[in-house]
């Protein structure tokens, strides 16, 4: 099996599992409204757009790193799969309070158990990581930065919206957590 139809293989599943997440988790209620900043359209803009140049650009021989070419590949799996089990793991302690809108609910509670115990937004921890998988998988600088930096940009657009309408909601309980956690790696940011 080529390692391109193993990344085709698996980077669909992902995509599916991303758009059932999204069509799933999508609010029937305006409780949403003027929060998100059209952060969610923002975002898959960008990802659709990266991912798409960055797999073009990684399928061609500019920018290769040629000593990676054998290993790179596996890691970069390897921190798809470790991306995606993060993210999985953060949607499913957040329960009912996670959605693909920045939302509150009027008995949104903050929660700060299991994976939220470190880090603020291990949901996109997860995303990002899997992202720099792909990005690598390619062993192309190019494709590794066409994918990535974009990417990064916008979820850390995405998180400033997320992080002002938690701070509006819970005020001084919200900053004491932002002080004891992460944004997005434990001890590093």
């Amino acid at each position: 099996m080529s390692r391109h139809y193993l990344i085709m293989v698996f980077s669909f599943v992902w995509i599916c599992s991303e758009i059932a997440l999204a069509r799933y988790s999508r609010l029937k209620t305006d409780k949403s409204a003027g929060r998100d900043k059209s952060s969610l359209k923002w975002l898959w803009i960008v990802i659709i757009t990266a991912i798409s140049l960055g797999v073009f650009i990684g399928l061609q021989r500019i920018g290769a790193v040629s000593f990676a070419f054998d290993y790179a590949p596996f890691l970069g799996l390897a921190l798809i799969i470790a991306g995606s089990i993060i993210r999985w793991v953060a949607i499913r302690t957040l329960g009912r309070f996670f959605t693909v809108e920045v939302t509150i609910f009027d008995d949104h509670r903050l929660i700060s158990i299991g994976i939220y115990r470190y880090v603020r937004h291990p949901a996109y921890s997860g995303s990002l990581l899997s992202f720099l998988g792909l990005g690598i998988f390619f062993s192309n600088w190019l494709s590794l930065l066409i994918i990535f930096l974009p990417i990064f940009s916008v979820f850390l657009y995405r998180m400033k919206i997320e992080e002002r309408a938690l701070r509006e909601k819970f005020g001084q309980a919200y900053l004491d957590y932002s002080g004891r956690t992460a944004r997005l790696i434990p001890g590093v940011y």
